[in-house]
């Protein structure tokens, strides 16, 4: 068998087997605690109002997008204004403005959800 196939169809079944493992645990977590009495809605997932998780993924990726915008155009005013090497502004930049975009998202899901 050629070493390119197995590779693809050991990565699907390493996937497999992680999911099988972390359902099958769950599910038997919840029978030994449902058997012991404990209250059902312990299951239950969030406490309560949350913001829908495809506005926070729409917010987080608008900024992130919006960073690395804001990244490469501070970069190339580095680069050519200020003469830094490109090497270094670039990806310096677009990572910094990025990070920046990602825990601006942060902070506004945070508001989202106490709304």
């Amino acid at each position: 068998m050629n070493g390119e196939i197995l590779i693809p169809i050991s990565m699907f079944l390493a996937l497999f087997g992680v999911i099988y493992l972390y359902l099958s645990t769950r599910n038997k977590e919840r029978l030994a605690l449902i058997e012991k009495g404990a209250d059902a809605t312990i299951f239950m997932k969030g406490k309560g109002h949350t913001a829908p998780i495809w506005k926070v993924l729409i917010l987080n990726f608008a900024l992130l997008l919006m960073g690395i915008g804001i990244g490469i155009f501070i970069a190339s005013i580095l680069h050519y204004n200020l003469g830094v090497e490109e090497d270094v502004a670039f990806p310096g930049t677009i990572f910094l403005m990025s990070g920046l975009g990602l825990f601006a998202g942060f902070t506004m899901t945070k508001n989202l959800d106490k709304e």
